[in-house]
């Protein structure tokens, strides 16, 4: 079924990029991205953290302001002052990995194929792929982020600094589920980004994008931000559990991994996909959410995000029409709305605490759900292994079930 959507159950995830029709990722070659307006004070990496977590002691549940809008009439020049504030902290990323093709199981398996080739029996053939990418530093000890898709499954990885440097990149870990990665140079005193707050992005805010696209090292382009929270099903990357910052500034492959920028020079977003055959149409992972995967990736190495085993989907009045006629009297589909369980994972967290196929989830942990966005966020912001209570209609009853989330299996390809 179309409609459906594959976001808690485990997915296979391309080792160069994310497997989708709709979209393309902006890698292969650096890219410029456009970041938002804010007046918010700008911060570093480093003590962004920390700051956040003695707000939250001091204020539990802080009221997000969105900031004014900046006019870009009032500096004609404001953007050239970003560039030369902040392009020196954006880098080059190039990737390569060695690909060993299988010889097909007859050749090894078969006496007639060993006796009729002989020596001649086909080998396994290797090449290489290559790729690259852009990134930005975000301590002055050379640490960087980019996009996961931009050094998976790399053998070699190198960085070029806008002064020319070039250095042998580490990946420190990568997390496909939300496409942010970490990588280390060997280099001290290197320039780094403020950090701006993406929770707190309006759309009109003017961005700015610095990268390397199509091999155009150090390339700037501007634009604004069109939409905020286009969740991974808006863009076709269900596989994803991100809300994307949508912007209009120019993005091509090689963008991805590059900063987008507000007015002020602040890092809001990382650039990471286009539509493909759509033009104005640019997302990007608010900075928010790449800070907080990218230091668990430094501390731990990898991030284990919570997992339940379900296929569902939206549940609408032409989806339930669809699967009544489908089903006929195998489904006793009686809820009009709410989010529809369409398969079970075998031996998953959820087949094992009860949940059925044909169940309709109406609230998790006492917060009411109708839409699979809402589940995948409340979910994610579970604890693994801690019992998550799920409210569901079974039959026309209403039924608890109480889940354990699990870590989400990631299977790569190649």
């Amino acid at each position: 079924m179309k409609t459906t959507n594959h976001d808690l159950a485990p997915k296979k995830i391309d080792a160069r990029g994310l497997p989708h029709r709709l979209w393309m990722l902006s890698c292969g070659v650096a890219v410029v991205f456009l970041g938002s307006c804010s007046l918010l004070p700008a911060k570093t990496f480093e003590t962004r953290q920390s700051e956040t977590q003695a707000q939250k002691t001091i204020e539990p549940n802080p009221v997000i302001v969105p900031p004014a809008i900046i006019s870009s009439s009032e500096d004609a020049n404001f953007v050239v002052k970003v560039v030369q504030q902040v392009g020196p902290a954006v880098v080059r990323i190039d990737s390569s990995r060695t690909i060993t093709s299988r010889v097909p199981d007859e050749f090894n398996n078969d006496p007639f194929f060993r006796r009729f080739f002989g020596e001649g029996a086909p080998q396994p053939r290797q090449r290489v792929e290559r790729g690259s990418g852009s990134g930005f530093l975000i301590n002055s000890s050379g640490q960087i982020v980019t996009n996961s898709h931009v050094v998976d499954g790399a053998d070699t990885v190198t960085v070029t600094l806008k002064d020319g440097r070039t250095f042998d990149g580490k990946v420190l870990g990568e997390d496909p589920v939300t496409d942010v990665a970490t990588i280390k140079i060997d280099a001290n005193n290197l320039p780094t980004l403020a950090v701006g707050n993406s929770d707190a992005l309006q759309p009109g805010e003017a961005v700015i994008a610095i990268g390397n696209p199509l091999g155009l090292n150090n390339t700037v382009t501007s634009g604004i931000i069109s939409a905020t929270g286009r969740s991974s099903s808006d863009i076709g990357a269900s596989d994803k559990r991100v809300d994307y910052i949508q912007t209009d500034a120019a993005i091509n492959p090689g963008n991805s991994g590059g900063p987008l920028l507000n007015a002020r020079g602040q890092v809001i977003a990382m650039n990471t996909a286009i539509i493909r055959g759509a033009q104005g149409l640019g997302f990007a992972i608010p900075i928010n959410t790449v800070q907080r995967i990218a230091q668990e990736l430094i501390a731990n190495g990898k991030v284990d995000h919570p997992y339940l085993g379900v296929q569902m989907v939206t549940l609408t009045p032409d989806i339930k029409e669809r699967i009544k006629n489908k089903a006929g009297d195998r489904l006793n589909l009686t809820a009009d709305e709410g989010v529809l369980l369409v398969d079970i994972v075998p031996r998953s967290p959820a087949s094992t605490a009860g949940l059925r196929v044909g169940d309709v989830i109406k609230s998790i942990n006492n917060q009411p759900v109708t839409k699979i966005e809402e589940v995948q966020k409340l979910v994610e912001n579970s604890k693994i292994g801690t019992n998550l209570p799920i409210e569901v209609e079974r039959d026309g009853q209403t039924v608890q079930v109480g889940v354990q989330p699990a870590p989400l299996p990631v299977t790569r390809e190649g």
